[in-house]
């Protein structure tokens, strides 16, 4: 073989080695960059719950224009502005205290993390411990009203019940059956291993909600009957029946979405300033509930219920404010 032969052979093989090394190192990238487990947000740790895949709400946009999205649109409505249409001077009926229901359920009941409906359509009828029966939507919305909104129930079979019913139906209509998407409802934050101190809460109130919910926590009125940010605690709250008023809920739900405008990849408070904020705003006077009827078997108290008589013998402020390490290892099976 002539020199100039073996040149070009020799060329050709380096060219070769060189195009194979480049691929190899693309394909080892790929793999790096679409490991399993690597956060599908930017600025998120691999291990950060934020990172799995969360419930997308469907957007509004997209309702039917007939006479099924029109019930739908008028159910949104009420969750939007309860107080337009069921406050003490509402159109419909005067039977709520004039807090909305997106107070509570945040964007219409469709921010992650912010009470959403996401799973109530996907898992109800369902049997629930507080009233020790099968429950509908139905009376899931009545309970709230009755609850969180301080108020009287609509009656069964009225439009108001069925819009409501037709849009919480709505916003889960992707959801499969008898599951719960990943930022469904409240996120349930680490147990504290000493009680929640309402005294610290207090301060993280004064720094961060008060410039919102007033210093007396009595919340600020938009022009006409609706809150721009509700009270948290007096006659126009939402009353000690309510699920906000378990301090695990409230702590979750202040953790994620407060102060106003905190999302889930945008957090403020640390987990213990949640609890001990929840712990301040729960220990203040609201409205008293007769809850004779709830929890028939005292067994499924949730840990943090703060109302006896329990199946254990832990006091009745170790479960309104913890630590609930012990009360929950005390439930498991020995």
């Amino acid at each position: 073989m002539r020199n100039e032969d073996r040149v070009l052979v020799n060329v050709a093989r380096l060219t070769v080695w060189s195009v194979s090394l480049c691929l190899l190192l693309m394909g080892f990238m790929l793999v790096i960059v679409w490991l399993p487990g690597q956060p599908t947000e930017p600025g998120l740790p691999a291990t950060d719950p934020v990172a799995k895949q969360l419930w997308s709400p469907p957007d509004s946009t997209g309702i039917p224009d007939t006479p099924e999205g029109d019930l739908i649109r008028y159910g949104r409505e009420l969750v939007a502005h309860t107080a337009v249409y069921l406050g003490p001077s509402g159109t419909v009926a005067p039977i709520s205290n004039g807090m909305n229901c997106q107070n509570c359920h945040l964007k219409a009941g469709k921010k992650i993390w912010g009470n959403n409906y996401s799973a109530v359509a996907s898992t109800y009828p369902k049997f629930r411990a507080r009233s020790g029966t099968i429950e509908t939507i139905e009376r899931r919305v009545n309970d709230c009203l009755e609850r969180s909104l301080n108020g009287k129930a609509l009656e069964e079979g009225s439009r108001e019940l069925d819009a409501f019913v037709a849009y919480i139906r709505w916003v889960g209509k992707d959801v499969p059956e008898h599951t719960a998407p990943e930022g469904c409802g409240i996120k349930d934050l680490p147990l504290l291993k000493k009680p929640a101190d309402p005294e610290r809460g207090k301060v993280v109130f004064v720094a961060h909600c008060a410039r919102c919910h007033g210093e007396d926590g009595q919340g600020m009125r938009k022009e006409g009957p609706e809150w721009l940010y509700p009270p948290l605690w007096g006659p126009g709250s939402f009353n000690t029946g309510a699920g906000i008023y378990r301090l695990s809920r409230m702590a979750g739900y202040i953790k994620m979405n407060m102060p106003n405008g905190v999302r889930a990849d945008s957090i403020v408070l640390s987990d213990e300033e949640a609890w001990n904020v929840a712990a301040f705003i729960i220990s203040q006077p609201r409205p008293q509930k007769d809850l004779a009827g709830d929890w028939p078997d005292i067994s499924t108290k949730p840990f943090d219920y703060p109302f006896g008589p329990y199946a254990d013998a832990f006091s009745e402020v170790q479960h309104k404010l913890g630590p609930f390490g012990p009360i929950v290892a005390a439930k498991e099976p020995k």
